[in-house]
């Protein structure tokens, strides 16, 4: 378990080079001359961890990513697809609602969407519908008491019903899951695929804050090229055969070993969890 050198996923305050993606936008919708925008940085890379880059050997990776070093969408990813793409319909609900230790307790709850209204629900009752004003992009209510459950989202837009997310409580760890973004590659030693691990619950949700170690393996003309979790403060090497989760997510990168075509199977497996496989095709 690594040290827990982490951001907030809130995105309000930024570092003294930066700011946050709210007062980007206000500043480019309150002086339309400007001709665009440059983030800094899309994906999160190697070096300049920043705010723990004070010391040696806390942090890999930067933070400021909108996806992490192992190609995982952040938070974040979805307030600037709402405000980039105003036409597609979304709607994204933080944080997990998995906070065992906050019963009882304030726990902050914003919507990035590109409706222009929102209304919150949490356990089938309604906590209010609120819609966004000027130089707002993100819907908030701070206030919320936290209780297990069911946290949902319906927004709309020109008050029609435009996009909808919900947030569960999960159960415990209970099984792997893996997922290739594609299961055909070619056998060329160079063609990719990346499978992601998601740790779930029995239903079938992935379960946050969980960080299991995974142990990779092929059967077939396969090789595993390297591992992550996107997580910052990781040291774990990439060329491995397992790897910890992180916030309940792993990836194995993987290919077909060059001039032997045929299907290679990629198993993930970690203790007191139910194993899970995925079949490649390399041609």
């Amino acid at each position: 378990m690594v040290a827990e050198l982490q951001v907030s996923s809130y995105d309000l305050y930024a570092n003294g080079h930066a700011c946050s993606p709210d007062t980007e936008f206000a500043g480019q919708d309150q002086n339309p001359f400007v001709g665009g925008e440059f983030v800094w940085t899309g994906w999160d890379y190697l070096g300049e961890p920043t705010p723990y880059d004070l010391s040696p050997n806390q942090s890999r990776s930067t933070y400021l990513g909108i996806i992490d070093l192992a190609g995982f969408k952040k938070d974040r990813f979805y307030i600037y697809q709402a405000h980039w793409r105003p036409d597609f319909p979304m709607a994204h609900l933080l944080p997990h609602w998995n906070w065992p230790d906050r019963i009882g307790l304030v726990t902050p709850v914003h919507v990035y969407t590109s409706g222009d209204e929102a209304e919150l629900f949490l356990n089938g009752r309604s906590l209010g519908r609120k819609k966004k004003g000027p130089d707002e992009y993100r819907l908030r209510w701070d206030d919320v008491t936290y209780q297990p459950g069911v946290l949902h989202v319906v927004a709309y837009r020109d008050g029609r019903e435009w996009a909808e997310d919900t947030v569960r409580t999960t159960g415990p760890a209970a099984k792997l899951a893996l997922q290739a973004d594609r299961s055909v590659i070619a056998s060329d030693g160079q063609d990719l695929s990346f499978v992601t691990v998601t740790i779930e619950d029995q239903q079938g949700l992935l379960v946050p804050r969980t960080d299991n170690h995974i142990k990779f393996s092929i059967t077939g003309p396969g090789e595993i090229v390297a591992v992550d979790n996107g997580n910052a403060a990781s040291f774990e090497p990439f060329q491995a055969k397992e790897h910890d989760a992180y916030n309940g997510l792993a990836l194995a990168i993987v290919r077909g070993k060059p001039g032997a075509a045929g299907a290679f199977t990629v198993t993930a497996e970690s203790p007191d969890l139910t194993a899970a496989s995925v079949s490649i095709r390399g041609g």
